[in-house]
């Protein structure tokens, strides 16, 4: 069956007019073209959809019931038209984003995706928190299309931008002999009982913050290894050591725990915004990479 959409519009008007001259006009073409078009429909659905006399034209049961449906299947073809077009602006679709367990900490993220769901409200945005490790083969292999981790070796496969350079601090019990110092010397930690992260957990910040101590021939007693910066946070707040965190997380605000200023320029880590570099980004990616941009700018 060959029917395509212009012989549901000429079938349309004709039902609606019941008058070939008036429908012709309307559809601004020809009488005798319309009428074969009609002719040519009756003959590929098998079906009389008019009866014709010199006075008059009528639409048959059969006919009727087909205007419905022709009805229907224009009208899904506008919205599906209006869905594809608004998913290519980026006014719908969906938008996949990995971040770490930091990112909701960062203002700037969080500003974004604030900002993002006021001006695009019919755009699904799907969270996934990983670490950064996790990330990146989901940005590899399409799964993701944005991730915002911490400063970490990227595949050649994979772009960033920096979004944020923050200090790292001392964080420590608010009776701890250090937490009425205005800032510290990362010597001052040598010899402290640190919390710090699990070594299997994947997080950037477990090597970042090594390397960071090892510059300055610290080697750190650890005696809780943990895979999470909140759960590190909590054993500080109960006294079982002391630990170095990016300050976002002080958006945390718990009341045990006291932040100390590093003194070492080079105490500090970024949050980056990484992608495909394989992938032509959609609308979507790129009207959120604008967002945290403009934010990282500002």
């Amino acid at each position: 069956m060959n029917v395509e959409l212009r012989h549901l519009r000429y079938f349309i008007a004709v039902a609606e007019e019941l008058h070939f001259g008036r429908a012709a006009q309307r559809l601004n073409i020809s009488q005798p073209p319309l009428s074969q078009q009609i002719q040519q429909l009756e003959q590929e659905i098998g079906a009389q959809l008019f009866t014709r006399t010199n006075r008059s034209v009528q639409i048959t049961p059969a006919g009727a019931l087909f205007l419905q449906d022709a009805r229907g299947i224009l009208l899904q073809v506008e919205q599906a038209s209006r869905r594809a077009a608004r998913v290519h602006t980026g006014q719908e679709g969906e938008l996949r984003i990995g971040f770490t367990s930091s990112a909701p900490f960062t203002g700037l993220v969080s500003d974004a995706l604030y900002q993002f769901r006021q001006r695009w409200p019919q755009v699904h945005i799907q969270m996934q928190e990983n670490n950064t490790r996790q990330q990146l083969a989901p940005l590899h292999d399409d799964r993701l299309d944005l991730g915002v981790m911490r400063n970490t070796p990227l595949p050649s496969d994979l772009q960033h931008r920096v979004l944020l350079r923050e200090p790292l601090c001392a964080v420590v019990h608010w009776a701890h002999p250090l937490a009425d110092a205005e800032s510290i010397s990362i010597q001052a930690l040598a010899n402290e009982p640190f919390v710090f992260f699990d070594p299997q957990g994947g997080t950037a910040l477990y090597g970042e913050i090594l390397a960071l101590l090892h510059r300055y021939q610290i080697k750190p007693f650890i005696t809780q290894e943990v895979g999470e910066a909140m759960t590190i946070l909590g054993l500080v707040a109960t006294g079982l050591g002391v630990s170095i965190l990016p300050a976002s997380f002080r958006r945390a605000r718990l009341a045990d725990v006291v932040w100390i200023p590093l003194q070492e320029s080079d105490a500090i880590s970024e949050v980056w915004l990484v992608w495909s570099a394989t992938r032509e980004p959609t609308a979507q990616m790129t009207n959120m990479m604008s967002l945290m941009l403009q934010n990282a700018e500002n």
